[in-house]
């Protein structure tokens, strides 16, 4: 794919949704962290629904470390893989406490630090939280780069560091999040919503034709 044919898919997403943001809800950076370390092989809806419990009780590193993990479960025991995630999140919590005084560090390298942050997480963190221009790539960005032929790769490593070189400048801040909605609600895995699909013209997909109902 060339510049020019990225340029106008970047266009037509960004006049679609000019601000495209998460759809997990969050007021401030930590509850954002929370958030995205829950929502792993767990839905965005799933994952608001136990923190729209959760939030109003304990929405800092203490409140959360007060609750203890029993008392974490009971909130996000809704949530895929809450055990594991409840003892991550309060090693967190206690490690924002003890080494960031309470606060979520800006740097990759101290949020991939943090018990249960990846480099995905972290990703969404910085881009969100911070406006820095990360790529976090999870399967619907790494399926709608390789369909479309904005950035194909073999894996998610090799894919972000593609759409990092390639996607225009102007369109790299939000680019994550306009591939992971166009991903969640066109591009979908099993039968791409081509006929309706905003880039269809664009876009390489060499089997597009057979999804046009």
């Amino acid at each position: 794919m060339n510049k020019e044919k990225r340029t106008a898919i970047f266009e037509r997403l960004k006049s679609a949704n000019p601000n495209p943001t998460t759809e997990l809800v969050y007021d401030n950076p930590f509850e954002l962290l929370i958030a995205v370390i829950l929502s792993a092989q767990a839905t965005d809806v799933g994952v608001n629904k136990a923190t729209a419990k959760l939030f109003p009780v304990a929405n800092t590193p203490q409140a959360i470390l007060d609750l203890g993990v029993d008392g974490l479960k009971e909130y996000i025991k809704t949530i895929g893989l809450f055990n594991s995630k409840a003892e991550n999140v309060i090693k967190t919590c206690r490690a924002l406490v003890e080494q960031h005084d309470g606060e979520v560090p800006s740097t990759r390298e101290e949020l991939e630090a943090l018990p249960g942050v990846g480099r995905k997480t972290a990703n969404v963190v910085l881009n969100t939280a911070f406006g820095q221009p990360t790529m976090a790539v999870d399967t619907h960005i790494f399926r709608v780069s390789n369909r479309t032929g904005i950035a194909p790769g073999k894996n998610v490593s090799e894919v972000e560091k593609r759409l990092l070189r390639l996607v225009p400048r102007p369109y790299l801040q939000d680019a994550h999040h306009w591939l992971i909605l166009h991903g969640r609600y066109t591009c979908v895995a099993r039968k791409p919503k081509c006929g309706v699909c905003i880039i269809e013209d664009l876009c390489e997909f060499k089997q597009k034709r057979d999804y046009l109902d």
